[in-house]
């Protein structure tokens, strides 16, 4: 009985086993139009294929007439119709519209196109038809341009994801309007999932967001949103993912956290979010990766961080945020990644409390005032693949215990006080090192040639200031460098030509400041096809001026002995964006064409043998921000085009033959902030052209016009509307730069800044500033033929730290009103004809180091008291009226009725080729831009600044 049984249960079972899956293979035949519609689809489209994917369309023919059972799709089981269609990297390349016969497909409630190549297509606007999608990706697939107001029709959509549609320089292609973007923050209240990253939407982010409950993930890196960001959004009851990062325009604070959030990953790096930490960031217990990087965020790391002991990655890199001790860290024990780099932290070591923390594989503490010794713990984190120390003060040796660390890819130690010698060989051992940053330091590093050692597959290297004296060899057989830099050492000889024929590979190539002399072999144009950065600058090569390769976006030569002309094919480098040739022995004509290089951000020519007119055609839309002309034989008038120039912050043309007046017309340069026109042929009255302009050079903070031929009085009106040097906005401490930008190559944002000093020359002595901080300021009208008094308006100039009005015929009275120019550091105003005591206001100048009044027709006493007890004889000479200290003429036995007639010395101020006792002259000491492609970027030769490069732009 109970086999009988047994039996016709197996039986029923095997029968509707069968039952269910006739009836499943019936029900999955597809509907013939769908399968069509499908075919068509496929067939609109080239399959390109590469060897690291699979087309899911290839198979399709050979899979039968039903598409439900095709890759890639999936049907509803009752009805049959194709409800799911998967082609993400399915290496799709051809263009798609509302025609496409996807849209056949009414039934799709999942699409994923992702990772295909539709070639800049528009998102058809047909897209909104498919009522249907709960899910829709279309992300780095090459769509281009608006975005359709069709898709916030897609009201069932539970995840939309638009990100990463880039183009080749790896610019956002698709674009949001502010309308289209509220419609859809308003009526896509289903949405779990928003992924916006690289979409153009520039604009604020609408408020409505903050009512869609649903929202588990925002993704909206890199959209130029602007505005304050609504602090609602952090408390959505499901949010678990909010991703802002690269939005360098978008204000914000965090709230008051609480303990039911569900954030697993908070990311607001490069932002402008501003203020504390708040204690209640330690309510976050779900927290897994933190990033606020960038930011203007400071004040003390809040204890309660050592709550969050789910993080995994935290980077609080580049804010001021402050403290001495980072004990708490030591509760992180999940923590694979951590940035503290580029603040305001001072700890006497490096923390301890890292120690304990074993699944560490990247610790950056660049720049946190960490001095001691090479931590010898650091070497038990055997898991670890980057340690960054740059940019601290480490002293000692480095030890070859680092060798235990054989998973290390990126180690970087420069900007330090390490000393000794190191060992190249220590790193033989670490198979797996890609990054070597080790200059900057005081240590010899002492390469042998290795003879049956395997050496690491470098990607970059930097070895500058290695006391090296020989190009390192090993470097022959690096099939992998994208970055060399081996500035400042001291290899002399000729380069190699091996290192310029690495032509696919290397990108970046830095041999600056050393003793080479030529190439080894000579060339017309650079072999290397995909260089991007090349700085030989500070050289002795000779020889005519090699032509770079069309890929160049950097091309820095400066300070060797070039000669020739500059050649034609430069002309045809319209990728060019920074190009330095100054400190040469170059010749002929300057190229019309540099005008037409609308790519060009820098041109630097100064100090070479160029002669004729500055180039007429600067175009509308250039994006030049310094151009450096001075020190050659230049001459005519300055291009009118030059007002194309819409960018520019710094024009340096001092030093040549250019016969003019004076251009007014750039004072409508919104951006221009220096302006070195000194040692020229200018002539005629300074005076404002246009008067309905308001707003004359409304940036300017340095204007230098000396040893030139311009009469008339001084501009009252020019100096009633240089606000910017009028001006006080607080304690600026940030360094003023001529130029400063960021682009963007292979997904890695790369800066370049362009630093400026001053020279200050007083009696023969000069004082060198090689930095200038943002609130300084200069005026030099010296060595001209002014005439009239020294306007009272001059004194609204309160962020002057230089005046400069020597050797004209100024008459009358010093005004009382420079009293107010309290930051001023040096007042000259000798070798003229004023007349009048010296104002006691003077006195109030707590900043004053060079007074010189000399030559003049002062009379009276001088004042005493702060730093004019401090002045010498020599900057009151030639004022026969003058008495008291440190004058040996005593005031009390002063007779006014008895005073020498004026100096006839006074003839030689008409001269205006008389140099003056005190002059000061603004130079470039030059540039610099270092780099860590992937890792570390950039790096300011004279500023010393390249590891906020490393530290703001590495990708992890």
């Amino acid at each position: 009985m109970a086999s009988s049984s047994t039996h016709f249960f197996l039986s029923s079972l095997v029968f509707l086993m069968i039952s269910f899956f006739q009836l499943s293979s019936h029900q999955q035949l597809c509907h013939k139009d769908e399968y069509l519609a499908l075919m068509q689809f496929k067939d609109s489209f080239v399959i390109e294929r590469q060897a690291s994917t699979h087309p899911k369309v290839d198979p399709w023919k050979s899979q039968g007439v039903d598409c439900c059972s095709w890759e890639g799709i999936w049907c509803d089981q009752n009805t049959s119709h194709v409800i799911g269609l998967d082609l993400s990297s399915s290496c799709l390349f051809g263009s798609i519209n509302s025609s496409s016969s996807l849209f056949r497909l009414g039934h799709l409630q999942y699409l994923n196109l992702a990772l295909n190549d539709f070639n800049s297509s528009k998102i058809p606007s047909a897209m909104g038809n498919l009522l249907r999608l709960t899910y829709l990706n279309l992300s780095g697939s090459f769509f281009s341009g608006q975005i359709p107001h069709e898709i916030s029709k897609l009201s069932n959509l539970a995840k939309l994801d638009l990100s990463f549609n880039l183009d080749h320089s790896h610019q956002g292609l698709l674009e949001l309007k502010r309308s289209d973007w509220k419609n859809l923050a308003q009526n896509l209240t289903k949405l779990e999932w928003l992924d916006l990253s690289y979409v153009v939407i520039n604009s604020p982010i609408p408020k409505a967001l903050a009512n869609m409950s649903s929202l588990t993930h925002l993704h909206f890196g890199q959209c130029g949103l602007h505005g304050k960001f609504p602090i609602d959004i952090f408390q959505l009851p499901k949010l678990q993912v909010l991703a802002l990062d690269n939005n360098w325009e978008l204000s914000g604070s965090f709230p008051e956290f609480h303990s039911h959030s569900q954030l697993r990953a908070l990311s607001v790096g490069n932002t402008a979010f501003s203020n504390e930490l708040p204690l209640s960031i330690g309510m976050l217990s779900s927290l897994e990766y933190l990033d606020v990087s960038s930011c203007n965020l400071s004040g003390w790391v809040p204890p309660s961080i050592a709550n969050l002991t789910k993080l995994h990655v935290l980077n609080l890199a580049n804010n001021s945020f402050k403290g001495e001790n980072a004990h708490f860290f030591s509760n992180l024990t999940q923590l694979t990644q951590i940035n503290l780099g580029l603040n305001q932290f001072t700890f006497s070591e490096v923390p301890s409390s890292l120690a304990s923390l074993t699944h560490l594989m990247k610790i950056d503490l660049s720049s946190s005032h960490i001095s001691g010794h090479f931590p010898s713990w650091i070497t038990n984190l055997t898991d670890l693949r980057l340690l960054v120390l740059m940019s601290n003060m480490l002293q000692g040796s480095l030890p070859s215990s680092i060798s235990k660390l054989k998973n290390l890819e990126t180690f970087s130690v420069s900007f330090n006080n390490l000393s000794g010698i190191v060992e190249f060989d220590t790193f033989l051992e670490l198979k797996s090192l890609k990054v070597l940053d080790l200059g900057d330091n005081n240590f010899s590093l002492v390469i042998k040639t290795p003879t049956n050692r395997t050496i690491p597959n470098f990607r970059e290297l930097y070895l500058d200031y290695c006391n090296l004296r020989e190009f390192p060899n090993f470097l022959r057989n690096q099939s992998e460098l994208i970055s060399v830099s081996l500035r400042f050492n001291n290899i002399h000889g000729q380069i190699p030509s091996w290192i310029l024929n690495m032509r696919e590979g290397l990108l970046v190539l830095d041999l600056s400041g050393n003793n080479f002399i030529s190439f080894e072999e000579s060339f017309l144009i650079f072999p290397s096809t995909n260089l991007f950065y090349l700085d030989l600058s500070f050289n002795f090569i000779k020889g005519s001026l090699p032509i770079p390769p069309p890929s160049i976006l950097f091309y820095l030569v400066s300070e060797n002995m070039f000669n020739g002309e500059i050649p034609p094919q430069f002309c045809n480098m319209t990728s060019l964006q920074v190009l330095d040739l100054s400190h040469n022995n170059l010749s002929g004509m300057m190229p019309q064409c540099f005008g037409n290089l609308n790519s060009m951000s820098v041109l630097n020519l100064e100090g070479n043998n160029f002669c004729g007119r500055i180039p007429e055609t600067w175009e509308t839309g250039n994006k030049l921000k310094a151009i450096k002309m001075g020190q050659n034989n230049l001459h005519g008038r300055l291009p009118r085009s030059l007002s194309n120039c819409k960018m520019l912050e710094f024009l340096d043309l001092g030093k040549n033959k250019i016969k003019d007046t004076f251009p007014s017309w750039l004072g409508a340069l919104p951006e221009l902030r220096v302006l070195i026109l000194h040692s020229n042929r200018f002539y005629g009255t300074i005076s404002i052209k246009v008067p309905e302009i308001d707003f004359l050079f409304p940036k300017l903070h340095i204007i230098d016009l000396s040893d030139n031929g311009f009469v008339g009085t001084l501009p009252i009106d020019f100096f009633a509307r240089w606000n910017a040097m009028a001006d006080l906005d607080g304690e600026n401490t940030t360094y003023l730069q001529a130029y400063k930008h960021w682009f963007m190559y292979n997904l890695i944002l790369i800066p370049f800044v362009f630093p400026y000093s001053m020279t200050i020359t007083n009696k023969g002595e000069k004082r060198e500033y090689p930095k200038i901080l943002e609130v300084f300021s200069a005026v030099d009208l010296s060595c001209n033929k002014f005439d009239g008094e020294i306007p009272e308006v001059v004194g609204n100039l309160k962020r002057l730290q230089l005046l400069n009005l020597s050797n004209n015929i100024l008459v009358g009275p010093i005004p009382t009103t420079l009293g107010y120019l309290t930051n001023l550091e040096a007042l000259d105003l000798s070798q003229n004809k004023l007349t009048g005591r010296i104002p006691t206001q003077l006195t109030r100048l707590n900043f004053l180091e060079v007074f010189n009044v000399s030559h003049n027709h002062l009379t009276g006493p001088i004042p005493t008291g702060q730093q004019f007890d401090t002045f010498e004889n020599s900057s009151f000479d030639g004022n026969s009226g003058l008495c008291g200290m440190p004058l040996s003429r005593k005031c009390d036995s002063y007779n006014s009725k008895n005073l020498p007639p004026p100096s006839s010395t006074s003839k030689g101020n008409e001269d205006s080729g008389l140099l003056a006792e005190f002059d000061w002259k603004l130079v470039l000491l030059g540039y610099g831009c270092g780099f860590l492609i992937g890792v570390v970027i950039g790096n300011i030769v004279f500023t010393r600044k390249r590891e906020w490069f490393m530290k703001t732009f590495r990708i992890w």
